[in-house]
């Protein structure tokens, strides 16, 4: 009897620490998922409100200006800057009055999103340069609001803040980077997230990589203008005008040059 006693009382305790050891395992799951989970390879995300696809959009030109890849939503005086990356277009900046969003569109898998994933390389890219991006449920979303370190124009050091917005859509991904005033100050912005959110993504059937740039075009009736040259509206299209000038290469993912204020290749929106 007293062995088997002793027996079942170590049975007990052995089934009592199994029980311990589950539960722990189980706070540490959730330790581990509350803290800090590594988030890739998501399926992309529901877009109730845009950017859109070009399947989803009845009229898409309507109201928007027509960059190829991209159709950007007019917005009375904005300036609309194409940015180029050897012989191509890759970005579009919208400036207006002291903000700024520059948007950009990647190929993307079939059946996952990118912004999880380029969240962390963006942030790492900051961080290396000795600026922070913390991540924040904005707006648009999950984004990241970054202190990004800038040389100032006497030469000293200073600190841009910038707010890296994304959106996965059906075989692409849309990155938007707002700069300025709507980036200080974020209930200011409406504006500029509407036209992210009203942008329309054409991917296009042929095939590409992930991450490879959606190249952009220059509207038909835009005129290309020399630098410092006299500024001229299209026949056709009052109110828009284009000036070329080349830019350096910049990062895919880390917004570029983030001075959208300095002139550059540009189409101004005059309404």
């Amino acid at each position: 009897m007293f062995r088997r006693r002793r027996r079942q009382d170590a049975d007990d305790r052995l089934a009592e620490g199994a029980e311990r050891s589950g539960e722990q395992v189980e706070e540490e799951g959730k330790e581990e998922t509350e803290d800090a989970p590594r988030r890739v390879g998501l399926p992309p995300a529901p877009r109730p409100d845009g950017p859109w696809d070009i399947s989803e959009v009845d009229e898409p030109g309507e109201g928007r200006v027509d960059l190829g890849g991209l159709l950007v939503p007019g917005v009375e005086g904005m300036e609309l800057r194409v940015e180029v990356a050897g012989d191509s277009i890759v970005a579009a900046t919208i400036v207006l009055g002291q903000s700024a969003i520059q948007l950009q569109a990647f190929a993307a898998p079939r059946s996952e999103g990118l912004w999880s994933e380029i969240r962390e390389e963006i942030a790492a890219g900051i961080s290396k340069q000795g600026g922070t991006a913390d991540p924040v449920d904005g707006p648009l979303g999950l984004e990241l609001r970054a202190r990004v370190p800038v040389r100032l124009p006497d030469g000293s050091s200073g600190v841009q803040l910038v707010r890296f917005v994304g959106c996965d859509g059906p075989r692409w991904f849309l990155r938007g980077v707002i700069s300025g005033q709507a980036a200080v100050q974020p209930e200011s912005s409406e504006v500029l997230e509407g036209v992210f959110r009203g942008t329309v993504v054409v991917r296009g059937d042929a095939p590409m990589a992930p991450r490879d740039p959606i190249v952009l075009r220059l509207p038909e009736d835009a005129q290309m203008v020399a630098d410092g040259g006299t500024r001229r509206r299209p026949t056709g299209a009052p109110g828009q005008d284009a000036q070329a000038q080349g830019q350096g290469n910049a990062s895919r993912f880390s917004g570029g040059s983030l001075d959208p204020f300095r002139r550059g290749p540009e189409i101004t929106e005059v309404r």
